[in-house]
């Protein structure tokens, strides 16, 4: 009897881990729905995801932005690295790299926060960008115009403006530069359904695919948001962010302990080395008591602060 009730509690025990489990991976499902349910294309990992390798829709979106209907996309290309060639620079990893069929250069960028889309930021992104254009040997001439984008969830120039176009000019005469550098923030809060700009903007902010105008754009955002497929690759994304920022805070932590531990023995040295500063002094005072004769050895432990065995090895070192 004693071995069946343990057997059944071996099993009941088996089962109820396996129910808890479950449970978790469902409440873990639906929490991963459910953050999914509320992004739009404002959000950069959807956005990334919906157009990586989609010409289409990266030829829509910089033929509104730039205001255009002919321009040609040959390459697009999510979440690309810039690796900076200074040791320990700052590298960029950029949303939507694009190029076009006069090899015009895009870097697009959604930034939900103001913050995000400093124009140091965008000065940055620019240089670098500029950093990948010419091999060896070519002229500067030769460097191809680019473009850096940044798709802002609030009106970040505060103007009210669909779109900011930044280029240099010359001052004294207010003529363009000319050096094929171009900064363009689009309002992503902006709103106006008969302009191509605020269609897409509303595009951007819309949560379901159904209410977007532009089909393009539905479509993926559909297939990522809405099919099972889709948010099976919308929750790996999630869960390689998860571990990466795990990674990225290990690093930290390990950082910060090492940083704390260091200080730790500096501040350990540096009172090791004031007690021993402190003892020369004082075994220094003791000797010239000593030499005086005056005092008992017994009343310059007591002046000096020094254990009586310290002065009396330091008698028997002068007398010696």
């Amino acid at each position: 009897m004693k071995k069946k009730h343990a057997h059944g509690m071996i099993v009941n025990e088996k089962v109820g881990d396996v129910m808890a489990t479950d449970n978790q991976k469902a409440l873990k499902r639906k929490e991963t729905l459910k953050a999914i349910s509320e992004m739009c294309l404002l959000d950069d990992n959807l956005m990334t995801l919906v157009f990586d390798r989609n010409i289409e829709a990266t030829e829509l979106l910089l033929n509104i932005i730039l205001q255009r209907s002919d321009l040609k996309v040959l390459e697009v290309v999510g979440q690309r690295e810039y690796k900076n060639p200074m040791s320990g620079g700052r590298s960029i990893t950029i949303d939507i790299y694009a190029v076009d069929g006069n090899d015009k250069v895009y870097d697009v960028e959604v930034q939900r926060a103001p913050e995000g889309a400093d124009p140091h930021r965008a000065r940055f992104h620019s240089s670098m960008v500029d950093t990948k254009m010419l091999k060896a040997g070519q002229e500067f001439k030769e460097i191809h115009d680019s473009y850096v984008i940044f798709i802002t969830a609030s009106d970040v120039m505060g103007a009210g403006h669909s779109l900011y176009h930044v280029n240099r000019i010359i001052e004294e005469t207010g003529t363009h530069f000319g050096d094929g550098s171009h900064i363009i923030y689009v309002n992503g809060s902006y709103k106006d359904d008969n302009d191509p700009v605020g269609r897409l903007m509303h595009d951007f902010r819309c949560l379901s695919s159904v209410d977007m105008f532009y089909p393009v754009l539905a479509k993926q955002v559909k297939y990522f948001k809405e099919t099972e497929g889709g948010q099976e690759i919308m929750g790996q994304l999630f869960e390689d962010l998860v571990a990466k920022w795990g990674e990225v805070r290990a690093k930290e932590i390990a950082e910060e302990i090492a940083e704390e531990m260091a200080e730790e023995m500096a501040e350990e040295m540096a009172e090791e080395m004031a007690e021993e500063k402190a003892l020369e002094e004082k075994k220094a005072s003791a000797r010239r008591l000593i030499a005086r004769g005056k005092l008992t050895l017994e009343e310059i432990a007591e002046d000096t602060d020094l254990s009586i065995e310290i002065v009396r090895d330091l008698a028997g070192l002068q007398l010696a």
